[in-house]
């Protein structure tokens, strides 16, 4: 067998950022080569030459030509991966993702594509089948979905991700797998119960912070809001623009069945903040009137909006919390910041009224 294999790709842009993108999926950069900015993900498990070729023995996509791990990320090894008949990502199931959920995630990124929205399609092998195994781990390939991510998106490009977020909700419409979100509301109590004495690390105090966070979320979530298959990492390093336009949307490893406008706060927390810690109401009125432009809100969701979104805030924070600690010695990655996500808490604690923070 004779083809290109590269160690892990780490750029000197990406190795400065503390970007991730764990999907499916690369851009292009004009020449046609794999962007800089692009070298955003992760390598944990080598794969060998061997292994490989008796891996892709089981996919029409003829031989294999060149094969790169990328670095940084949080969750899973990815590694862009040309043939004969393209290019594509191969992934190999690590850490947080649960082997008996992948099924869940493939199939619902197939029904997206099929039905017209831009994702990365899962590839299936001979046998029709889209999951395999890997030097020992669960793998898959999916098909490369060109176009660029942004890191500190504009108004214009807020509407546009949020005419893709609702696009999004619509094309999950019908879908027939179901998956509860392991980690909403219900699991957040729990998952601080181990991480109190770093929270108190990060910051004194706000241990208590927490707690009555938790407690006024458990109270005052809403129930039996318009519900569907919801993303649920809808951040901006999982969202491609071509020529200022949305172009699909990556990383479904985290999709469940939960409240849309939930998905909307989860993006809001992510797109409309600025990098002083405040929310800027031009990018996040933006993205509420481009998923609206497509998918109306009701008035229960409205009127949700504000808890939600702290809500949302203590998700990510608890889960940037647990793997501030427990990223393994010598990987190539480097955890996300919790803090960002403190100050996030503390700006939703301090206006809990969503239309407030548009004053």
């Amino acid at each position: 067998m004779n083809f290109l294999i590269e160690p892990a790709a780490r750029s000197r842009n990406a190795a400065r950022r503390c970007e991730v993108r764990t999907a499916a999926s690369l851009p292009l950069d004009a020449g046609g080569g794999l962007a800089d900015q692009a070298v955003v993900v992760a390598v944990y498990t080598e794969v060998s030459a061997e292994a490989l070729e008796a891996f892709l023995a089981r996919y029409p996509l003829g031989r294999p030509l060149a094969f790169k791990g990328i670095a940084e990320g949080v969750e899973n090894s990815n590694y862009l991966l040309e043939t004969e008949a393209g290019r594509y990502i191969l992934t190999l199931y690590e850490r947080r993702v649960k082997a008996t959920d992948l099924p869940f995630f493939l199939s619902l990124m197939a029904w997206l594509a099929e039905r017209g929205f831009p994702s990365a399609a899962p590839v299936p092998d001979r046998d029709g089948e889209l999951l395999g195994e890997l030097e020992g781990r669960p793998a898959a390939i999916a098909a490369f979905l060109p176009g660029l991510s942004v890191k500190r998106p504009t108004a214009a490009q807020c509407r546009e991700a949020g005419r893709g977020l609702a696009w999004l909700h619509d094309a999950a419409e019908g879908f027939a797998g179901r998956r509860a979100n392991d980690l909403g509301q219900a699991a957040w109590a729990r998952m601080f119960a181990p991480l109190a004495v770093a929270a108190d690390a990060l910051r004194p105090g706000l241990t208590d912070l927490i707690h009555a966070d938790l407690d006024q979320l458990a109270r005052n979530w809403p129930q039996k809001l318009p519900a569907g298959i919801i993303h649920a990492d809808y951040f901006p390093d999982n969202v491609f623009f071509v020529e200022a336009r949305f172009a699909g949307a990556i990383d479904f490893y985290f999709a469940a069945w939960d409240a849309h406008a939930y998905d909307l706060a989860v993006a809001l927390n992510a797109w409309a903040f600025s990098d002083d810690g405040g929310l800027d109401p031009l990018r996040a009125e933006a993205l509420i009137a481009g998923y609206e432009s497509r998918r109306r809100l009701g008035p229960a969701e409205r009127e949700a909006l504000g808890v939600l979104a702290h809500g949302a805030a203590m998700r990510f924070f608890l889960t940037r919390l647990k793997d501030w600690g427990s990223t393994p010695p010598g990987s190539l990655v480097r955890p996300k910041d919790p803090m960002e996500y403190v100050r996030k808490l503390d700006v939703h604690r301090a206006a809990p009224n969503l239309k407030a923070l548009f004053a």
